[in-house]
């Protein structure tokens, strides 16, 4: 084997990136991760609320340090207008996403992956190599620059986030600050989103619980100011409260993008706009896209056959395509509405609904939670809502 060459390099330890590392690694393939940060799983940006199921369905079962309570209930506001939703039956928790990173890592590294921390990938070329019958088909071999040195690869992913896609697709990004908090007012097992569209427009503000009086606080909105926006909501809540992190950073709601796979480089997770376009969530998307990026890859090195490696996207279009189709259309309506059609919106919302959510919602697919929560008896009143929103924004 050549000096510092590899099957696979992961550019970023992302869940993503590592569970790829980690179906990669099973197949007896030599692959490093190189994370720029100092420590796998930090900065934490994600707000780390996840089902049990969707873990499952990663092949991840959660350590005890890796959970940090169960969601009992979520209390979602309007300006004006409230419901609460009972999500026991849901399985949703909130978990520390430094542990459950690191608990994958250790799968990866247990199945023979590398992992290199304060190690960042700068630069990556392409020299094409031909398959003895003198086709293509085998792909490229890479030389990747890292602040650790130049190494080779067969295949390289990228799942360094939202900074991969920024300068392509600017439009998709919102700005958003996320607290770690100790506040009286926040509740252990209850989980608070708050809309309103002149404070956080096209998206909302969050309290996600870690322990009774112990939890995270974010703001996300376009065109907003992010440290302006979650000081104001905090002080909203009552000023009895300590900051113990602060965390900035853009996140990514416009869906997939176009290409997972360019050549020999395979994007996955945030990188690739596998997050949710409803809450910018992303543990079970984004993780199943970096699995069905792993086996893809092994496949195209088993069979020397680069094309394989469209098996990737179909795979991942095959289970939440039509989800996010569901998902880009409610954002889009979100961020159009005002106010009044918000409050309108949460009026319309029954009790039945709420009880059939409570029973049969599914947290990972958040479209037909938003159909039991709307309900079809209640599609007039929402159209009426609607209809009059937008001849609010004609006659302004």
């Amino acid at each position: 084997m050549m000096s510092n060459y590899y099957d696979v390099i992961v550019a970023g330890g992302s869940i993503s990136g590592l569970l790829a590392a980690r179906e990669v690694a099973a197949a007896n393939n030599s692959v490093v991760v190189f994370e720029e940060d100092p420590e796998i799983g930090t900065p934490q940006h994600c707000g780390g609320l996840v089902s049990l199921e969707g873990l499952k369905r990663l092949r991840v079962l959660p350590g005890s340090s890796v959970i940090e309570c169960k969601i009992r209930e979520a209390r979602v506001f309007s300006p004006s207008s409230s419901f609460v939703i009972d999500s026991i039956n849901q399985k949703v928790i909130s978990i520390d996403r430094r542990s459950l990173d690191k608990q994958v890592a250790l799968q990866a590294q247990r199945n023979g992956a590398e992992i290199r921390t304060r190690c960042s990938v700068r630069w990556a070329s392409d020299e094409r190599q031909l398959s003895e019958d003198g086709d293509n088909t085998c792909g490229s071999i890479k030389t990747v620059r890292t602040s650790d040195g130049e190494f080779r690869c067969r295949y390289l992913i990228d799942s360094r986030g939202v900074s991969s896609v920024l300068r392509k697709h600017r439009g998709g990004i919102l700005q958003s600050a996320q607290y770690e908090v100790y506040a009286s007012w926040i509740k252990a097992e209850i989980v608070e989103i708050n809309f309103d569209n002149d404070k956080y427009p096209g998206f909302f503000a969050w309290i996600i619980p870690v322990d009774d009086g112990v939890g995270r606080v974010g703001v996300a909105g376009r065109g907003i100011n992010p440290a302006d926006a979650i000081n104001s909501f905090m002080n909203s809540k009552g000023r009895g409260y300590s900051i113990t992190r602060k965390v900035f950073a853009p996140i990514w709601v416009s869906g997939p993008i176009e290409d997972f796979v360019v050549n020999n480089t395979v994007i996955v997770g945030d990188a690739a706009g596998q997050t949710k376009p409803t809450t910018a969530g992303g543990i079970y998307s984004c993780g199943m896209g970096g699995i069905l990026a792993g086996r893809a890859i092994t496949n195209a090195i088993r069979t020397n056959d680069v094309q394989v490696l469209s098996d990737y996207q179909k795979g991942w279009l095959q289970i939440f395509k039509a989800e996010f189709d569901k998902m880009l259309l409610a954002r889009r309506i979100l961020e159009r509405i005002d106010n009044q059609t918000l409050d309108q919106i949460f009026d319309s919302v029954s009790d039945s609904s709420l009880k059939d959510l409570s029973l049969e919602g599914n947290f990972d697919f958040h479209s037909s939670s938003l159909t039991k929560v709307l309900g079809t008896k209640h599609g007039l009143k929402i159209m009426k809502a609607m209809l009059g929103n937008e001849i609010r924004r004609l006659w302004s």
